[in-house]
């Protein structure tokens, strides 16, 4: 199931991804050889006009063959990809990236409308009916630590002398802990599938910001799932894409930037194998967080492909920005040159990931 799960997500994102270029190499009146959904060997294929629609057996994804965009030898035919004025070959090739972000936009907007599982304000800790405290941080040698939690963790209850209290809130939960210095406190805790019973006493002097307050070591955040009204919805869901953007953003600069320099952690770097489990665990948890997990993958893969690296549409970008600034075509033979080098790199760099991904399931 999981498998299949991961095939489905990873064909409707590169799907969307191709729609784009070929709904705006049509619009161009651009020649497209070929939409097809997978990759070949073909399975079956039918003609409409010029363009033939295939499926494929390899169901990793999808494809458009525009006519004349890995570059033609001698003069361009009219209708080729080449041909085409610089700005509206930077449309369709930045059109896939577009696409892959509405995709995520379009999603998160559903999402949020139908209540998806988020971090909480005091306010909404109330309102949610699947309130929750998770543990998103654990002080090394802390009380906490030497009882046993760990980043995480969900806290449903913490008790002392019979005094019991929901963990919900992540305010009366610290609250409660300062007022308990040097008492024994029961955690019930959900870890996974397992439900434990930790015994922690909250010192002074943990928390370096605040030491005359008893602590255990512990930074908590409350989350459940909360609606947002029908009219709100679309503001609230650009404001999360682009949010999303600006932190994908970041962490591929960091990441790229790493690679090139050989200091790149891949432990904290997932391929096919780790999206696949990652997949497959939001997809029993429910719809809404296979959605969510679909929309922050598509976003990754507008990004990724934007980078100005050949063999990427941020690559194609790049030449199409020095063709227009030079006013002369790119010889056909060298971008497919340095295509194929990409190319070679990017796949590379997923055999290595993939090697890290297996290796962590043995770990």
């Amino acid at each position: 199931m999981t498998i299949l799960l991961f095939i489905l997500v990873l064909v409707v994102l590169i799907v969307v991804h191709e729609l784009g270029h070929f709904f705006a190499a049509k619009a161009f009146k651009m020649r497209v050889d070929e939409f097809g959904i997978g990759y070949p060997p073909k399975a079956v294929g039918w003609r409409r006009g010029e363009t033939e629609y295939t499926l494929n057996w390899l169901p990793f994804g999808g494809f458009v063959k525009i006519f004349g965009e890995d570059g033609v030898n001698g003069e361009p035919e009219p209708r080729s990809f080449v041909s085409k004025p610089q700005w509206q070959q930077a449309v369709v090739l930045a059109a896939g990236i577009v696409m892959n972000i509405l995709l995520a936009y379009v999603i998160f907007t559903i999402t949020l409308a139908v209540g998806m599982p988020r971090a909480l304000t005091e306010d909404e800790v109330h309102t949610a009916p699947d309130a929750a405290l998770a543990i998103s941080h654990v002080v090394p040698s802390s009380p906490a630590d030497t009882a046993g939690l760990k980043r995480g963790d969900i806290i449903t209850s913490v008790s002392k002398n019979g005094e019991v209290l929901e963990a919900k809130s992540a305010e009366d939960f610290t609250e409660f802990v300062a007022q308990s210095e040097n008492e024994k406190l029961t955690l019930s805790v959900t870890r996974g599938a397992e439900e434990l019973t930790l015994i922690a006493v909250p010192e002074r002097g943990v928390i370096q910001s605040d030491e005359d307050r008893a602590a255990l070591g512990v930074a908590v955040a409350s989350f459940g799932t909360v609606s947002v009204p029908w009219y709100q919805a679309p503001i609230e869901g650009a404001v999360l894409t682009w949010g999303v953007i600006q932190e994908v953003a970041v962490g591929l600069v960091m990441f790229f930037g790493s690679v090139f320099t050989f200091s790149a952690d891949l432990s904290q770097v997932s391929g096919p194998v780790g999206i696949a489990g990652a997949v497959g665990d939001a997809g029993a948890s429910g719809i809404i967080p296979l959605l969510t997990l679909t929309a922050l993958i598509s976003i990754n893969l507008a990004l990724i492909n934007l980078l100005p690296f050949p063999a990427l549409d941020g690559g194609r970008l790049l030449f199409v920005g020095i063709e227009a600034i030079t006013r002369r075509r790119i010889p056909a033979m060298l971008s497919g040159t340095l295509n194929f080098v990409g190319f070679a790199f990017l796949i590379l760099l997923m055999l290595v990931i993939t090697a890290s991904d297996v290796l962590k399931l043995f770990a």
